[in-house]
């Protein structure tokens, strides 16, 4: 049983308030302001911590990310930083050199806007490594690029056939340049490199959820969780080195979701025999399309650019049906990724098919991203109880935005995308995500962009649509007791009220009292702490693997 007291700073509530004093007992947040002083005084405290003039707020949360995509990342070539086509070869020359042990080089995510339309050559590679595979994911993790070693060990060729669920960069005779679009042309490059190994595995998910508690959260949604996974988490657990808590969403794929409702069955009976609550598996993820930037999210209306397509829907209409009543008739939460303004209705439909079929229970779907929505469909949402999941790093003009969407899909639509105030004003939950490894895992860095809707040149002045900028409470909030009901843990997380477990992080300084564009740079994560006990800086866990 231990008290502790923290003191000396503003610690904001998420009820409105701020106070200037909390304290704990035995994990959840005892009293608050002179309450806990006088209880701190009274009963003694085991520890006092002095906030030092900072901000102590509820832990963040983060309800749409790829942990294990972000742990390879940092085993791998580290591309994401580079700023050329010339620079992400030479890193790939690099590492090749570096693991010669290495049978394929499997990295990510490099830019997409370093090369013309999105379409990088094999042949860039082949003049770094001719005679091993060598694949990388883009940054939006829809496509890759592979050098002709590994298409060669693909078996993929010019005679290879597009799907409705994958599409190949082609040259003008038809030969494949070695871009892969959507899930059975990036399938079928990866499933010829060897799988990742559990330990592999484990030793990603270590490295991203102690990078999740040195960002200030304690709970993470990991949207997409194949079957394979699901074991190397329940070792991750096992070993103890789940730094944070993590909900799992296990992908229902359109091709054998009938056998999978008996995998998704095993593996949350596998993990609520563990009893450690921090591994879930409460959530299924349905992707309902793909992306703008390589014209596979699902518009409404032809992509401006491409008038002869409105996209890829991954699943047809029905079989989504069908899928998603199956799901939530397991009693399972619906996570869908839902980039156009087609994908959105059909998801929402979907929902409502759903609700009208099963009738009317708490299920909380999320539909994630929302980046393009239809006036009309506005206030479904809350209608429908859905929760949007945004990724205010997104809000943005970037060098993604103006020379890869917003030539897709014209200037109407482009005043239709990151709706985070309209949705706000509706009445509708919303919950902010980072999609880490696609964007920064910090809320430090998301937060300045939901407030000001500007870039880091702080462009446009005013903010890029002025209308869908929050105030630092709504930002903070979505991060914090939006994913908190996200999560159905709201009565336990997400405000900083008596009785509430004890998930607390503290800044060295109050950011809602500073210009937004220095956040990131000029504020830090000083301590984090999960049910009372501090996970950052972490204890030495060097022992358990």
């Amino acid at each position: 049983m231990t008290r502790i007291l923290f003191r000396n700073g503003t610690i904001w509530t998420g009820t409105g308030s701020t106070v200037p004093a909390l304290s704990t007992w035995n994990g959840r947040i005892e009293a608050v302001g002179a309450e806990a002083l006088a209880q701190a005084t009274e009963q003694g405290a085991d520890e006092v911590v002095d906030l030092q003039g900072g901000l102590l707020l509820p832990a963040f949360g983060d309800g749409h990310c790829h942990p294990d995509h972000a742990g390879f990342e940092a085993m791998g070539p580290r591309v994401r930083s580079c700023g050329s086509v010339e620079e992400i070869v030479e890193e790939v020359r690099r590492y090749a050199a570096a693991h010669p042990e290495a049978e394929w080089i499997v990295g990510a995510s490099y830019d997409s806007t370093l090369a013309p339309d999105g379409v990088f050559d094999a042949r860039w590679l082949d003049a770094a490594v001719p005679d091993r595979p060598v694949v990388l994911r883009a940054w939006d993790y829809h496509t890759i690029w592979c050098n002709t070693e590994a298409m060669r060990r693909a078996g993929l060729s010019a005679s290879t056939p597009d799907s409705a669920r994958g599409t190949f960069a082609r040259r003008a005779d038809g030969e494949l340049i070695g871009t892969m679009y959507e899930w059975d042309a990036v399938d079928a490059v990866l499933r010829a490199a060897p799988a990742r190994t559990t330990d592999d595995l484990v030793r990603a998910l270590r490295i991203a959820t102690e990078s999740y508690a040195a960002a200030g959260a304690t709970w993470i949604q990991d949207a997409w969780v194949e079957h394979a996974s699901v074991e190397a988490y329940v070792e991750a657990a096992r070993r103890g080195v789940l730094a944070t808590r993590v909900n799992l969403g296990l992908r229902a794929d359109p091709e054998r979701w009938r056998v999978q409702l008996a995998e998704f069955a095993d593996a949350r009976d596998r993990v609520r025999a563990l009893g450690d609550d921090r591994l879930t598996v409460n959530t299924v993820k349905f992707f309902v399309d793909g992306i703008l930037e390589n014209r596979t999210a699902s518009l409404l209306a032809p992509y401006s650019d491409d008038p002869c397509t409105r996209g890829m829907p991954i699943w047809p209409y029905e079989e989504l049906l069908e899928a998603f009543t199956a799901v939530d008739a397991m009693g399972l939460q619906a996570h869908l990724h839902a980039i156009g303004d087609a994908g959105v209705r059909t998801a929402l439909d979907a929902i409502e098919h759903v609700v009208r079929v099963n009738g009317p229970r708490d299920r909380r779907p999320v539909i994630a991203h929302v980046q393009v929505l239809d006036e009309a469909d506005l206030p479904r949402f809350a209608e429908l109880g859905v929760t949007a999941n945004l990724q205010p790093l997104w809000a943005r003009t970037d060098a993604a935005m103006t020379e890869l969407t917003l030539p897709r899909i014209g200037a109407e639509r482009a005043r239709r995308q990151y709706l985070i105030g309209s949705l706000l004003r509706a009445g509708v939950t919303v919950a902010f995500g980072s999609d880490w490894p696609v964007s920064d895992h910090r809320p430090l860095a998301g937060l300045p962009v939901a407030v000001t809707r500007e870039n880091e040149e702080r462009e446009p002045a005013g903010g890029w649509l002025p209308e869908e900028r929050v105030g630092f409470d709504d930002a903070l909030s979505a991060y914090t007791a939006g994913v908190a009901y996200q999560a159905f843990a709201e009565e336990e997380r997400g405000l900083l009220t008596p009785g509430k477990v004890a998930d607390l992080v503290w800044l060295d300084v109050d950011v809602r009292q500073m210009d937004p564009h220095d956040i990131a740079l000029r504020s830090a994560v000083r301590g984090t702490w999960m049910a009372g006990t501090r996970i950052h800086p972490p204890a030495d866990r060097s022992d358990v693997l």
